[in-house]
């Protein structure tokens, strides 16, 4: 690996595809950029890679310059991008990840590209991690194991990760390995990210110490209904276990959501249907089934989100469509990151 202290930059390649995920993208390379200014050394390189080259953007408008990936990986990291389509092929990277490891590089994926490592490896197990909505669809995929709701986990050859702002605490731990843990903490701190997360830690949702709002019994009672969406409990079944009275569990919900049990437990398995219908092939009847609604879903779906969960993926698509053409009629570019503006 490459040395700092002898001046030969640590190297990174960010592998994106067609839809990558800005907020990963940001994660990484501001990280290294303000960690070469807090040492006033360049002790970071980076480049823009994707499999064929050339202008690659993501649902945010926003468009980066790539270079193809080399033949001869010389880079000491692989970052692969999370994706807005779980689908995209492009996020099939084994035989990339196995040249760079080749090389001695560590290759790290982030929340779709660490979701489909884990479809292709054919289980879920404690050695991987993935964003817990990529879990979600794995679990209805019928992919067997349990997995980790780690926010990242380094299994000796590959770092999986939720990727998202856990890449902010990923891209500072993984800093401590290159410079100083005072610069550590002042890179941080220029990103307003003092308290770095363990990679450990469990992410939000997936997290059963996580306290969403103070309240003991209203925390558990999130955690009941997150845990049984695709078969609702009911508000009787609830208090029972919790061990109050239906009037003080709606009391709780509206002093600190304005809403009542029902309404937040029936939100919860609309926004888990939204991620079901955009991120796999299930029919809208499954979509519904594996959500809790065995009757009536597409009109609570419309009634809530102001669209038929059909016209929902159609528009998914079109959007998708139209900005493939748009960069595929996309002229010279340069080197940079440039915002495409959307019409």
């Amino acid at each position: 690996m490459s040395d700092p202290a002898k001046n030969t930059p640590v190297t990174v390649d960010l592998y994106v595809a067609e839809g990558f995920v800005l907020t990963e993208f940001s994660a990484v390379v501001e990280i290294l950029r303000i960690a070469n200014r807090v040492t006033a050394r360049r002790v970071f390189d980076w480049a823009f890679r994707s499999k064929s080259g050339g202008p690659i953007g993501c649902r945010s408008e926003a468009m980066v310059a790539t270079s193809p990936i080399p033949e001869r990986p010389k880079a000491d990291y692989l970052f692969v991008l999370g994706n807005s389509n779980p689908e995209h092929p492009e996020l099939s990277v084994k035989p990339i990840a196995s040249a760079y490891m080749w090389h001695g590089a560590k290759v790290v994926l982030l929340s779709e590209a660490a979701s489909r490592f884990i479809a292709e490896s054919g289980e879920q197990g404690p050695g991987h991690t993935t964003h817990w909505e990529n879990r979600a669809v794995l679990n209805e995929r019928g992919t067997p194991g349990a997995g980790s709701y780690a926010l990242a986990v380094d299994d000796g050859r590959i770092t999986t990760s939720a990727g998202m702002a856990a890449t902010y605490d990923l891209m500072l731990s993984l800093l401590g390995a290159h410079i100083s843990a005072a610069s550590v903490a002042t890179v941080g701190d220029i990103m307003l990210h003092e308290n770095i997360r363990a990679l450990s830690s469990l992410q939000p949702f997936g997290g059963k110490e996580l306290s969403v709002t103070g309240n003991r019994a209203l925390d558990q009672c999130i955690e009941l209904m997150q845990a049984n969406l695709e078969e609702p409990l009911l508000i009787s079944e609830l208090v029972g276990f919790l061990g109050i009275s239906e009037r003080s569990l709606e009391r709780h919900f509206r002093s600190h959501f304005d809403v009542t049990p029902n309404g937040y437990y029936r939100e919860l398995r609309l926004n888990q249907a939204n991620t079901l219908l955009l991120r796999t092939k299930l029919s809208v009847r499954d979509v519904g089934l594996a959500c809790g609604f065995p009757n009536g879903f597409s009109s609570l779906f419309r009634r809530h989100f102001g669209v038929t969960p059909t016209d929902l993926r159609k528009h998914d698509k079109n959007q998708i469509g139209r900005r493939c053409v748009k960069h595929a009629n996309y002229g010279d570019y340069d080197t940079s990151l440039r915002a495409m503006p959307c019409e």
